[in-house]
């Protein structure tokens, strides 16, 4: 990124007229864009990228990595609309000859503005987090000691079942492989909250066993707190503990994986730094997270990794900013029984069946989809797996949650990919905006306002959250309120960010006494566009936030009450 950064530089400053280059697939992830955004950003003389192919496989000596290339110029000498290239078609290396597996189909499309994350379409890299989900998303712990892990023969050994309390320090045990794969069956000991002496006194055969199997190895690390404490996990994750404390169960996916799937954990087992853990124990998050719509979200903001180029789910933009719908608790239910229906037909094939893996399964749906579109039909082989695997049941299950959280939004269920990314970047503005007024829709509102330092929520008799009184839209009294409104104001300056955009009209509508047309809702802003106006709040009510009335002069919205 150094030289892209050196690159962009010389162009804002007219010394150079365009530059490119061919980078690792890493420059459109979480680190890395913020060195483009720099510059795309930038106040004065903003560079522009007008060509791009994010992710492209590279094969050189037999080593084939991930890469992507990019042009850019100063915007204001861009001469037409950028070309944005996708792989539609890409030789598998496993199967194929070493010529076939280096070609690929490309496909160019000429979105308004190439993005930091060399994406186009919805911008996702605006996407803020959300304090909804603050504070439930964890990788788990880092054990920085193999000598941790011991087999379910060697716990007994040291004490397990026979010494009251050691069932809390050696506990099962699973990694990203086990969770995707076939578990090995391994425990770790886990003595954080322990002090050394406590140890030797109460477990003396863990004491001995830690202490000849991870203390020579802490002690050469150069980080004290690792070579200090030696008995704890290099990184035990305390927040992951506050979370999980007093939950049945946790919903847990593999960082990085093929396929993005969610599963439930039972609470007694430890997940490893590889697994990224969520502290919600209601199957209607499950059902939510595994639909189309989550998917989709996720795949288009995490990053992709290794040579599989697998999606790799990262807390910090594929959790924390998703907008959960807002349902009615009949459609909650609805996504609750699937979501228990998608958890439990797994794991009662899987017991069934132990070969039958997390990723055969969905290698096993994906083809199945692929031949129900009219590709190449199932061989004798998949055919055998798919009955004994029972993928149709599996397929019947997540298009039956597809169509319950679209219809929880409030969408089709047949959207394009683009365009549920679109509605969920502005959904996510929206909630942003909600939450910038002081209403926050938490996930867990007990566990997360206490954290917070805040008091517990008040139900209301319908059993909904209350909202703070300055969030609540004041009642519709006529027409001519909202006009007398508006015209005792003074317009505001219209935000250049369309999302501070989208803030600002619905910040305005939760004002006003009444339902507002797009030329009223414009006059409350210096420089805003009737047309630019509608188009947002045709969103806004498209996804639920407002409401419409078409009337005889013009269409109107109004912001209901939370």
């Amino acid at each position: 990124m150094y030289w892209w950064h050196k690159a962009a530089l010389l162009v804002r400053q007219g010394k150079v007229r365009r530059f490119g280059f061919i980078t690792t697939n890493s420059i459109s992830q979480v680190f890395d864009r913020r060195v483009i955004e720099t510059h795309l950003n930038a106040s004065e003389q903003p560079l522009a990228v007008t060509w791009a192919i994010p992710d492209h496989p590279w094969v050189v000596d037999g080593a084939a990595v991930r890469i992507a290339m990019s042009v850019g110029c100063r915007a204001d000498q861009a001469t037409s609309k950028p070309l944005l290239g996708r792989i539609t078609q890409e030789a598998d290396p496993e199967h194929s000859s070493e010529g076939a597996a280096r070609m690929v189909e490309v496909a160019f499309t000429s979105p308004m503005r190439i993005h930091e994350d060399l994406s186009g379409g919805a911008d996702v890299s605006r996407v803020v987090s959300l304090m909804a989900n603050d504070g439930l998303c964890s990788r788990g712990v880092s054990l920085h000691g193999a000598g941790f892990i011991v087999s379910p023969e060697q716990a007994q050994d040291l004490g397990l079942g026979s010494f009251p309390g050691l069932e809390r320090h050696i506990r099962p045990y699973l990694n990203g492989r086990d969770l995707a794969q076939t578990s090995r069956g391994m425990m770790v000991i886990d003595l954080f909250g322990l002090d050394i002496e406590d140890v030797r006194e109460r477990f003396s055969k863990v004491y001995q066993r830690v202490l000849e199997t991870v203390k020579p190895e802490r002690d050469q690390n150069r980080r004290d707190c690792y070579r200090l404490n030696w008995w704890v996990f290099g990184e035990p994750r305390s927040e992951l503990r506050d979370f999980l404390n007093g939950l049945p169960r946790y919903i847990s996916t593999v960082e990085t994986s093929k396929h993005r799937w969610f599963t439930f954990l039972d609470a007694d087992v430890l997940p490893d730094n590889k697994l990224v853990n969520l502290g919600l124990s209601d199957a209607w998050f499950l059902g939510v997270l595994s639909s189309r719509c989550h998917v989709t979200w996720a795949l288009a903001l995490g990053g992709h990794l290794g040579v599989g180029n697998d999606p790799v789910y990262a807390k910090s933009k594929c959790f924390d900013p998703f907008p959960f719908p807002d349902a009615t608790e009949a459609q909650k239910a609805r996504i609750r029984d699937l979501g228990e229906q998608l958890d439990a037909h797994r794991k009662r094939v899987q017991a069934t069946h132990p070969d039958v893996t997390l990723t055969g399964m969905y290698n096993a749906l994906t083809r199945l989809r692929e031949a129900n579109a009219g590709g190449p039909a199932l061989d004798a082989k998949e055919r055998a797996f798919h009955d004994r695997a029972l993928i149709g049941v599996l397929a019947t299950i997540h298009d039956d949650l597809d169509a319950a959280v679209a219809d929880a939004y409030g969408w089709p269920v047949d959207l394009p990919d683009d365009e549920i990314l679109a509605r969920l970047v502005s959904l996510n503005a929206v909630r942003a905006a909600e939450e910038a007024q002081g209403f926050v829709r938490w996930l867990r509102p007990d566990f997360q306002r206490a954290r917070a330092g805040l008091a517990p929520v008040q139900p209301t008799l319908d059993g909904m959250q209350t909202p703070p009184p300055e969030t609540a839209a004041v009642p519709a009294t006529g027409q001519g309120s909202v006009a007398a409104v508006l015209a005792a104001r003074k317009p505001q300056p219209w935000p250049s960010d369309r999302y501070a955009q989208i803030k600002a009209v619905r910040d305005l509508l939760a004002t006003l006494p009444g339902t507002a047309t797009a030329a009223q809702v414009a006059s409350a802003f210096t420089g805003a566009r009737p047309a630019a106006v509608r188009r947002h709040l045709d969103m806004l009510e498209q996804i639920g936030v407002l409401t419409a009335w078409d009337a005889p002069d013009d269409r109107r919205w109004h912001a209901p009450s939370q």
